[in-house]
């Protein structure tokens, strides 16, 4: 297999198939087909939504006069497996089938696996899945938690987070796995990381940290507890006030920043309240996962669509800047950090784990 190498992308979200060709590390098409909420509503399991995903994705291939044919590999979101490794991981049969049948949650990202190994098969080229949302690279003093029943555990935006590291240490003219990286990724859920010799070895999932646009992040556990036990809610919808109708939406009633930036420049302080307590809790984050490292920080980097805030990224680097330096590298970059991941693969300057189950 010779460069120019051809990979197609795979990231879907609950409402939304993202979709890229990329030639080498040159974007040829994009495209983002939205779901109705109507049409997700019919499957059960994410599993399920197989066969409407897979369409979506041929027409987007035959819509640019493409086949699979013409591809060199292709790379999906990893979904989740369990913990695993950072890096590329060969999807096989062993993948699809425990995504399939045996998934640890119900996630959006399970079913591209699928998606990939079924259009590599077709026409036997490798399929990979990049830095998936269950990499998990804690050093087993970050797993204690306090309560033996839950350790603590990585459940991150790990591929956006690691394409920043990288992307800034190539701007710095460094090798990622020599610098010592906080790396907050700001979007419908936040989640805070300390990058250590190229590994992940502490997190911040969206349920331990800051609160979000969507999501309440750390509650007072036994306040949380008497909640759910008032007998005021069920299960579904407890959840739903921790993930989907907390932070911003709880507060403000949007998970929009833009229209939270409008109410504060209109005058509103309730809105300029709560929008900087989210600045106050992403800094103290940031403030704790340095002492992973007792202090030695390298850099501090928040990304993900909501660093496109400047209000926001100012509000955190006056609280964080006598750290690091401090970077800003906002989007999400999914489809290029899977292309890119998978180019390295394919030019052999990374190997690919075996998924065994």
């Amino acid at each position: 297999m010779a460069s120019p190498y051809k990979i197609l992308a795979i990231n879907p979200g609950s409402t939304s198939t993202k979709i890229a060709v990329f030639e080498d590390e040159k974007e040829l098409f994009r495209q983002n087909i939205e779901h109705s909420s109507t049409e997700i509503a019919k499957y059960k399991t994410i599993a399920e939504q197989y066969d409407f995903r897979e369409k979506a994705v041929l027409a987007f291939l035959a819509d640019n006069n493409l086949s699979a044919k013409d591809l060199s590999a292709v790379v999906a979101r990893g979904g989740t497996l369990g913990a695993l490794k950072g890096g590329a991981y060969r999807v096989n049969a062993a993948m699809v089938d425990d995504l399939t049948y045996r998934p640890s949650s119900q996630h959006a990202s399970n079913v591209a696996a699928i998606i990939a190994y079924e259009i590599a098969k077709s026409v036997s080229i490798p399929a990979y899945i990049y830095d998936a949302v269950c990499v998990d690279e804690l050093e087993d003093i970050a797993r204690i938690s306090g309560m033996p029943a839950i350790p603590r555990f990585s459940h991150a935006h790990t591929l956006n987070m690691r394409a920043a590291g990288r992307k800034l240490a190539a701007q710095l003219g460094k090798d990622y796995a020599s610098l010592n990286l906080v790396i907050a990724h700001l979007g419908g859920g936040i989640t805070v990381s300390m990058h250590h010799n190229g590994r992940m070895i502490d997190v911040m999932p969206d349920d331990d940290g800051p609160f979000s646009p969507e999501r309440a992040g750390r509650v007072s556990c036994r306040l949380l507890i008497d909640e759910c036990y008032s007998g005021k809610y069920d299960h579904e919808t407890m959840r739903k006030m921790l993930r989907g109708k907390g932070g911003l939406v709880a507060y403000l009633g949007t998970n929009n920043a833009i229209e939270v930036q409008e109410k504060i420049k209109n005058g509103d302080k309730e809105a300029e309240l709560v929008f900087h307590a989210l600045a106050y809790q992403i800094a103290k984050a940031i403030g704790d996962l340095s002492t992973v490292v007792k202090g030695k920080v390298d850099g501090i980097i928040l990304t993900g669509g909501l660093a496109h805030s400047k209000m926001l990224t100012d509000w955190v680097k006056e609280r964080v800047d006598f750290i690091a330096p401090f970077y800003v590298l906002p989007g999400e970059n999914e489809l290029e950090s899977l292309a890119l991941g998978t180019l390295r693969v394919l030019r052999g300057e990374e190997t690919a784990h075996e998924y065994v189950g």
